[in-house]
């Protein structure tokens, strides 16, 4: 984890200085208008011998875009979409991530695309909302553009000491819906299995709902049984009733790379390990994407178009992998 950190961060510094060494005098690019900046000076102790060989002519990149603070696109999305969102702002304002709350304040899923409809925003980085919200987009007449940006996967966690290591898909049915209710069941402790939820507006209850349950539902959860955030469902997870009976259920960049599962355990489904390989080969069976959405009747030459764009380029992928998100390969 650490080296993957390590790599990610060099990545950054690259990716930032590359993006500014092209557009000179310390501005954060990405592509669209310039200004001429005039050459440095060079010292005259080191200024090079003259030279009869003519300088090569260099033309200055058209069509060269500056984000700033005030031309910057409204962002919103999904939790999971936090670190990502952070990383693009870092990178094209050239400000440390420390400088960026007032610019990334995520309303989670199914609430960002709400704000993106009715105008509150511009750009939303967030995996797919329920149905409910297609639906009211319809009834609205309100067109979005879509882009799959990566791929992440819904996983499965339990407490480090909890001795399960693998469930099939049919098994976690049949947990959520109360068919099995005691670890023994699949191999464990003969303990009862507390089964976790979120709330109805998050977007890993949307997944759980889209991928594992399909039209079984649910049973109903007690309160306690529905932390109100990933991490909190996760600090349950680990120590519910000082037990290590919980299981529950997140996003695997959240769940990995932000390094929340300390003391927890991502189980096997259907006998394949939840990694960046296996996402990526789609060897692994519940894959969840994750998109960049803006209105359709978003301007060409808008900063919103621009970044939007930007972000499925070459550069916008590298980043986003250098913060270890899964993305095409």
């Amino acid at each position: 984890m650490r080296g993957r950190k390590l790599i990610a961060c060099l990545t950054l510094l690259a990716l930032l200085a590359g993006l500014l060494g092209g557009c000179g005098g310390g501005e954060n690019p990405t592509q669209a208008s310039s200004t001429e900046t005039a050459p440095e000076s060079v010292p005259t102790s080191q200024a090079p011998e003259p030279s009869d060989t003519p300088a090569p002519e260099t033309e200055e990149p058209e069509n060269l875009f500056r984000f700033t603070r005030e031309n910057f696109p409204r962002l919103d999305g999904s939790t999971a979409c936090v670190p990502m969102a952070e990383a693009v702002c870092s990178v094209l304002l050239g400000e440390s991530r420390e400088n960026l709350g007032d610019l990334v304040q995520f309303n989670r899923t199914t609430q960002s695309y709400r704000n993106l409809m009715y105008g509150e925003c511009d750009l939303i980085l967030a995996s797919q909302p329920n149905a409910a919200v297609f639906e009211e987009m319809e009834e609205e007449g309100f067109v979005c553009d879509t882009e799959q940006l990566c791929t992440d996967a819904l996983v499965f966690l339990v407490n480090e000491n909890n001795p399960v290591e693998n469930v099939s898909t049919q098994e976690l049915r049949d947990i959520y819906t109360g068919k099995i209710t005691n670890w023994k069941e699949l191999g464990g402790e003969d303990a009862p299995i507390i089964p976790l939820q979120r709330n109805e507006s998050a977007g890993s209850q949307a997944l759980m709902r889209k991928l594992v349950m399909g039209d079984l539902e649910m049973m109903e959860a007690p309160q306690e049984y529905i932390p109100g955030s990933m991490g909190e469902l996760m600090s349950v997870v680990k120590s519910y009733d000082g037990s290590a009976n919980a299981i529950g259920y997140s996003v695997y960049y959240y769940a990995h790379d932000m390094e929340m599962a300390t003391g927890l355990k991502l189980l096997k489904v259907d006998g394949v390990e939840p990694s960046f390989e296996s996402i990526r080969a789609e060897e692994y069976p519940h894959l969840n994407p994750y998109y960049c959405v803006i209105d359709h009747n978003t301007p060409v030459n808008s900063p919103t178009r621009i970044l939007y764009d930007w972000l499925m380029s070459p550069e916008g992928q590298s980043l986003l992998e250098a913060e270890g998100y899964v993305t095409k390969p």
